[in-house]
């Protein structure tokens, strides 16, 4: 016999407090009851302030939401953030053709790439191009289109339009979460429709992510983990998330604290 309203929001609630996320069928399945009733469920919770709808489920309302500035975010976890750029570099090989995404991690990247030989980077964020301008030795191609002050990159049909001319052995972006259900997002729709046309665009798709990242979820959708060659991330990723990662057959390469 499945649960009246009031049961369930006070069962729901109450797994939200203890496991800060929850999910529709896992929810569906312990209450006994539809998955379109656990969704009705979250929309009025939603309503109520109790928590904050996500793709999948639902998280506490307090969650954040918004994306810091582009300055802002580049304080933050600045040590992971050079591990987990060198580490990604060891994946671009001489005479690569990459595509790096925009992100304070990934332009942390282009310190790595001065001693790499014949490589073309490719990017649509302005502060990768003025790094990249000042110490990276190879081919490089910016993506023109409507700016995004805020996080100072370019997205747009413009934007896309170039992107589609163009194929990269290698993608290098940044998520906002990593879920197992969720897969990969972002905080911003226009960032996270760029990172889908890197991951197009790309024979391989390689996401960069801080331990902080792990078993998040945020705004807008990327791609599931099934598309991803590796994620990168930093030495205190979770345990839990490498069994996780390995399960999934997702190799997950750590930068080393130096």
């Amino acid at each position: 016999m499945s649960l009246a309203y009031e049961d369930r929001k006070r069962t729901i609630l109450k797994k939200l407090v203890i496991e800060e996320k929850i999910y529709v069928p896992d929810l569906a399945e312990s209450l006994n009851v539809s998955s379109e009733t656990i969704r009705r469920d979250l929309e009025r919770l939603e309503k109520e302030g109790k928590l904050r709808k996500v793709y999948g489920g639902a998280v506490l309302a307090n969650v954040e939401t918004t994306e810091p500035p582009f300055e802002q975010k580049a304080t933050i976890n600045q040590a992971e953030k050079r591990a987990i750029a060198k580490a990604a570099a060891a994946f671009i090989e001489d005479g690569d053709i990459i595509m790096i995404g925009n992100g304070t991690t990934l332009l942390e990247m282009v310190r790595f790439l001065q001693d790499k030989k014949n490589i073309t980077l490719v990017t649509h964020s302005a502060p990768v191009l003025k790094s990249a301008i000042e110490i990276f030795k190879g081919k490089l191609i910016f993506i023109g289109g409507e700016v995004d002050i805020h996080q100072q990159s370019t997205h747009g049909p413009l934007a896309e339009m170039t992107f589609k001319q163009l194929k990269a052995n290698k993608a290098f972006i940044s998520a906002g979460g990593v879920s197992i259900e969720d897969g990969i997002t972002d905080y911003d729709l226009n960032e996270a429709h760029m990172s889908r046309l890197l991951l197009e665009r790309s024979d391989e798709l390689f996401v960069l992510a801080d331990h902080t990242k792990m078993g998040e979820t945020t705004f807008a959708h990327i791609c599931e983990l099934n598309k991803v060659s590796a994620i990168v991330s930093d030495w205190n990723c979770p345990n839990e998330w490498k069994e996780r990662l390995k399960e999934q057959n997702i190799p997950l390469l750590q930068g080393k604290k130096e």
